[in-house]
């Protein structure tokens, strides 16, 4: 944990930072892992960071990477097109613009029968292949906390950034 200072504290989901595990667990369930599909929004910059990430564990572990670059809605079908001829698994870097479109992206990587990781449970739940991640329900608890001591007169800046300690790796049995 670190003191931010000045007027600033919060809670961190690491999502760029959990690529390389993410990759690793997707590749001992799928081993003839060898080309990662990472699809994200190219507008911005977290999922870019993410991506870049991604790319650096997967290439590291001898994995080829085709970064799909998605910055509308319509881009989402001629993405998929694309990806299934050129990937053995997909890798989504979750931003607003994923969330909004998690119906269309789950039915399009189950249409091309692609094994997909996100960093968030609820696309598992709505029938995505798996996950792994902070425990949103953890974070949000403790941002709560945060809250309640900033409104009984703690500053901000006296809060330590906050890293998550509890991670889910979530599975979709009937998607696997």
């Amino acid at each position: 944990m670190q003191e931010p200072g000045g007027n600033v504290t919060g809670l961190s989901l690491q999502a760029a930072n959990l690529a390389g595990k993410r990759i690793e667990i997707l590749r001992e369930i799928v081993p003839e892992l060898h080309r990662l599909a990472i699809i994200f929004n190219a507008g911005n910059a977290q999922p870019v960071l993410e991506m870049r990430e991604t790319e650096a564990a997967a290439l590291a572990l001898g994995i080829e990477t085709v970064p799909i670059e998605i910055r509308r809605v319509e881009d989402f079908g001629s993405a998929f097109r694309a990806v299934k001829a050129k990937a053995d698994a997909l890798y989504v870097a979750i931003d607003q613009l994923m969330v909004a479109n998690l119906m269309r992206i789950l039915t399009l990587a189950l249409g091309a029968r692609l094994p997909t990781i996100f960093s968030a449970r609820d696309f598992v739940r709505g029938g995505g292949f798996m996950s792994y991640g902070p425990s949103y329900t953890e974070r949000f608890q403790r941002a709560a906390d945060y809250v309640d001591k900033i409104l009984r007169g703690t500053k901000p800046g006296d809060i330590p950034v906050e890293q998550p300690t509890k991670f889910e790796l979530v599975i979709n049995l009937i998607t696997a």
